[in-house]
């Protein structure tokens, strides 16, 4: 049997589902049931490892797994040798500081005091980017509690609506430590492998799929010009005359998100017959 394609993946918290559908998305089987830690897609030659999200880059670092997917905060806490090489658009966070409601702090006022965190090695590296010396208290977790509790007088860490904590008495400061989504990792200067490069393309194929649509449109020839200003396509729209004198049908892909106004400006000048239809996976 050809040597099998060593992938790590979430095996729970907020990057484990949204990992395995998109993988599910790009062609490949993924577990049925929570507690396997081991699932072979033998039609893709792939092995998948289920794994703590913090424990994936160390095992990608040490090429005991070909690639992974984990947080980018999780990525660089670890300090493994590894590099980012897809971002896939979930598991967005933010990785913030805060302090006492009413303290004011800037980063500056950090210089000599304890900042807790459950990212160290992070917040380690940020600190001494920007020349603060502060003592870093690691924690588990409840690192909201930290300054309530006396053990810091700030904290550092994720971050989505902030309501957790202004409901702990605690107000954000400064500009944000890093902006954190999953992605694909692999070992630093590693081989390349065609497998790896294939699963690569496919979830790019899954990213463009759920951020474009595809459009299909009736619109007089004298129009024409206006229409592809407005649905330019990838390599450039498609054009098809009709049985109709002087009309053409148009098809293009269109980012998602501007799909309706999209339409709504080719209804102005004279389109009609204008559809969307999802796109389910694609090669650019």
């Amino acid at each position: 049997m050809p040597d099998q394609l060593r992938i790590a993946v979430p095996n729970k918290g907020q990057l484990a589902e949204p990992a395995s559908a998109m993988l599910r998305e790009a062609g490949y089987r993924q577990r049925k049931d929570s507690r396997d830690l081991v699932l072979v897609d033998p039609d893709n030659q792939t092995e998948f490892f289920f794994l703590r999200p913090r424990d994936i880059a160390v095992y990608v670092g040490e090429g005991i797994l070909q690639a992974g997917i984990t947080g980018r905060d999780m990525l660089i806490d670890s300090g493994a040798q590894v590099e980012e090489v897809l971002p896939l658009g979930f598991g967005a966070s933010t990785f913030r500081f805060a302090a006492r409601d009413g303290a004011s702090m800037k980063l500056d006022d950090l210089r000599g005091k304890r900042v807790a965190t459950s990212f160290a090695g992070l917040l380690r590296g940020y600190l001494d980017e920007h020349g603060i010396d502060a003592r870093v208290i690691h924690l588990d977790g409840a690192v909201e509690s930290a300054i309530q509790l006396g053990v810091a007088d700030a904290i550092a860490d994720v971050v989505s609506t902030g309501t957790t904590l202004r409901n702990a008495g605690l107000e954000i400061f400064g500009d944000p430590i890093l902006e954190s989504e999953a992605v694909v990792i692999r070992q630093r200067d590693a081989a390349d492998d065609p497998k790896l490069e294939q699963m690569l393309r496919r979830l790019r194929g899954v990213l463009v799929a759920r951020d474009y649509v595809m459009m299909d449109y009736d619109v007089h020839a004298e129009h024409l010009d206006d229409a592809i200003a407005l649905t330019p396509g990838m390599e450039g729209p498609t054009v098809s005359p009709l049985h109709r004198e002087g009309w053409v049908a148009v098809r293009a892909m269109v980012p998602r998100a501007s799909a309706q106004q999209i339409m709504d400006d080719l209804w102005q000048i004279g389109a009609r017959a204008i559809l969307v239809t999802d796109i389910y996976a694609c090669r650019l």
